[in-house]
């Protein structure tokens, strides 16, 4: 795995190697599998190697511990070497039983046969040695004594060595050539890193961890890799680009054509968020009365679940106001009655802080922001405006007039008028009325106008 995501391998890779051939020695298969090398190569990243018991069963728990070691895809806790990996291969040999050693794999041929020309030839294990008076002496390695040391010389008079100043300079000569070869073959250039299937601050992140720019990012679509994941790289993981070169990430957009999900009963936020993860946007918002759907979820969207569509297309979204409430008459009530039954509705209520002059009694609702009959939804508003009584108003003197032109004078300074004719009912002449001309009365209060009878 760190060769793919750094481009750098040392031993460990070899043991990583070592343990997917022992996965497949086991189980007669891949540990990984794809319909493309990307999709195998993106399991090595980011997937455990499986144990071989899971597709073997009956496989020794020791053979599974020693995959695991060999193919941790975190080089630190890989045995480094194989060395290292040969131990552990003999501790878990130590642990098998007779009839686990003799166990064939998963597709293996039986019987005798020519394995001449095969690559890879199952090797039988070895038989323990024989004991007694025909058992070969088995040799042992045995520890000699060290020669004793040549007599010292006589002393005699010698030159200053030149060679441990030659091999000095030497040893300098050698590392500055290497370090020459090295700047111009490796120092100067930087591998691109692998960030196939990353999201792009990831992918961001580790570039510029690896001293490389970002250049331009380009999007397409794919049916392999997430929305908005890394799905190809220019130039390619494993490249070498000189200082700190650019970059270029192309995302995938996901499969080129989206269907619409079925959104019916969620709520507006959850399936904005179900639209943005399919790669669709919510359109434009409206909302309507229900009795079946609650409150705030969706009712439907248009296109309808199923139908097919671009990327980031719109969906147009209708969304539930409940149960629709009749709004109920409170002028004239008090504010606390009025409030009270309103709440009731499950309605909200704000009282207007400036009051207004109306026919109804000082303190009580002069009036309401939404008329009686009106269909609100639960949770509406409803504003109250509070009467500071009615105004008063000076009344016209009206007698002598038509009945036509004395009413139109009262109406417009905003009285009610009645008539009341004397018999025989034919007269049309104004003779009196219910408040005199020229006093005060409340606004909307009701004038009585009497006619001549002839």
């Amino acid at each position: 795995p760190e060769q793919i995501e750094h481009g750098t391998a040392d031993t460990r890779a070899d043991v990583y190697a070592c343990g997917v051939v022992l996965y497949e020695m086991l189980t007669g298969g891949k540990p990984h599998g794809g319909d493309t090398p990307a999709q195998v190569l993106y399991q090595h990243l980011n997937t455990d190697v499986p144990a071989p018991s899971a597709t073997v069963p009956g496989l020794a728990l020791e053979l599974d511990e020693l995959v695991a070691a060999a193919t941790a895809r975190n080089p630190e806790v890989r045995p480094y070497d194989a060395v290292t990996l040969l131990g552990l291969l003999r501790e878990a040999r130590a642990g098998l039983g007779e009839e686990q050693l003799d166990a064939v794999p998963p597709l293996a041929r039986s019987g005798p046969r020519d394995t001449t020309d095969d690559r890879t030839s199952v090797i039988a294990r070895a038989v323990p040695a024989e004991t007694g008076a025909d058992a070969h002496p088995v040799l042992h390695t045995n520890l000699l004594p060290a020669p004793e040391a040549p007599p010292a010389p006589g002393r005699r008079l010698r030159r200053p060595p030149r060679g441990p100043l030659l091999l000095v300079l030497g040893v300098l000569l050698a590392l500055g050539l290497g370090t020459g070869i090295w700047y111009i073959n490796s120092g100067q250039f930087t591998r691109v890193p692998a960030v196939l299937g990353q999201t792009e601050p990831e992918a961001t992140k580790r570039l510029s961890d690896a001293g490389l720019d970002l250049g331009t990012t380009k999007r397409a679509f794919s049916d392999v890799y997430e929305r908005g994941t890394v799905m190809a790289v220019d130039p390619a993981p494993g490249e070498r680009l000189r200082g700190n070169g650019t970059v270029t990430l192309t995302l995938s957009r996901g499969p080129e054509r989206v269907k619409v999900p079925n959104l019916k009963d969620k709520p507006l936020a959850e399936a904005r968020r179900i639209l943005a993860d399919e790669g669709l946007a919510a359109g434009v918002v409206t909302r309507t009365f229900s009795d079946s759907v609650a409150r705030g979820a969706v009712i439907g969207s248009d296109p309808e679940p199923g139908t097919e569509r671009s990327p980031d297309s719109a969906v147009a979204l209708v969304v539930s106001k409940g149960a629709p409430i009749d709004v109920p008459d409170v002028t004239g009530e008090t504010v606390a009655d009025a409030t009270a039954l309103l709440r009731e509705e499950g309605l909200k209520v704000v009282v207007d802080p400036e009051r207004i002059h109306s026919p109804e009694d000082a303190g009580s609702v002069a009036a309401q922001s939404l008329a009686r009959g009106s269909r609100a939804a639960e949770g509406d508003t409803v504003t109250l405006s509070v009467s500071k009584g009615p105004r008063l108003v000076e009344v016209p003197d009206v007698v002598g007039e038509t009945v036509d032109d004395a009413r139109t004078a009262l109406e417009d300074e905003g009285f009610e008028v009645e008539v009341k004719k004397s018999f025989p009912y034919l007269g049309t002449e104004v003779s009196g009325q219910s408040v005199e001309g020229g006093s005060t009365a409340p606004e909307g209060s009701t004038v009585t106008l009497t006619t001549k009878g002839l």
